[in-house]
């Protein structure tokens, strides 16, 4: 095929590639003590994947979340903003009280929960924000506060109901025993509350728990 014969082709018979996956694996927290953000992450319970050194000047240190598929690096020697300038740094979880009390029981400064008055979305500062969490606990309406030592700004997010064609690709995936737990329990909930219930509670409780999981009306 000729130079001109493939840019004459109809744009609707070139070949395009399919949809690429393009994964989200981590941002550069910039810290002014490498030492010392070691020791918080670490104190938070999540799992240092590494710590590379290389003479006085480069070191790299890798913390992940539990369940997380993306984590957090700092150092010396790589690009960063200024120590303390990454705020609303999303930590979502499926139960925000439980995991507020774990962090409170190891010693990190983790505030209040509370809610935005106006919806799912919090705003900026204190504006909006109405302490204890969403009605209902309402998926993607709870949060709570937490800085690390140089004042970077995590928010907890509870979301219990993904939004629709987020999260899930083929059934339902967790990311910890503490998610699906979750799941199961609110599963429980509405199999017993019923009118009349199906004699194959599992498949009802799997039907439900996938539904919910890709956001879909969950009655089975």
């Amino acid at each position: 095929m000729s130079p001109t014969q493939a840019t004459d082709q109809p744009e609707s018979e070139v070949p395009r590639a399919a949809s690429l996956d393009m994964k989200f694996e981590f941002i550069v927290l910039p810290v002014s003590d490498v030492d010392r953000a070691k020791d918080f992450y670490a104190g938070l319970g999540w799992k240092c994947d590494m710590d590379f050194v290389r003479g006085g000047d480069f070191r790299v240190v890798q913390f992940t979340p539990p369940g997380s598929g993306a984590s957090i690096i700092f150092g010396r020697g790589i690009p960063s903003a200024p120590p303390g300038s990454s705020k609303g740094l999303y930590l979502v979880v499926s139960d925000i009280d439980a995991v507020r009390a774990d962090l409170l029981a190891r010693g990190a400064p983790v505030g209040e929960v509370f809610h935005d008055a106006g919806g799912v979305f919090h705003r900026p500062g204190s504006e909006g924000r109405l302490p204890g969490p969403a009605p209902g606990h309402r998926s993607y309406g709870s949060f709570a506060e937490l800085d690390d030592p140089d004042g970077n700004r995590w928010l907890l997010q509870e979301v219990t109901t993904r939004l629709p064609g987020h999260g899930i690709t083929i059934g339902a995936v967790f990311s910890s025993a503490v998610e699906l737990a979750g799941a199961l329990r609110r599963a429980q909930a509405a199999y017993d509350a019923q009118s009349a219930p199906t004699h194959d509670a599992a498949m009802w409780a799997a039907t439900y728990i996938v539904a919910e999981q890709e956001g879909r009306s969950q009655s089975a």
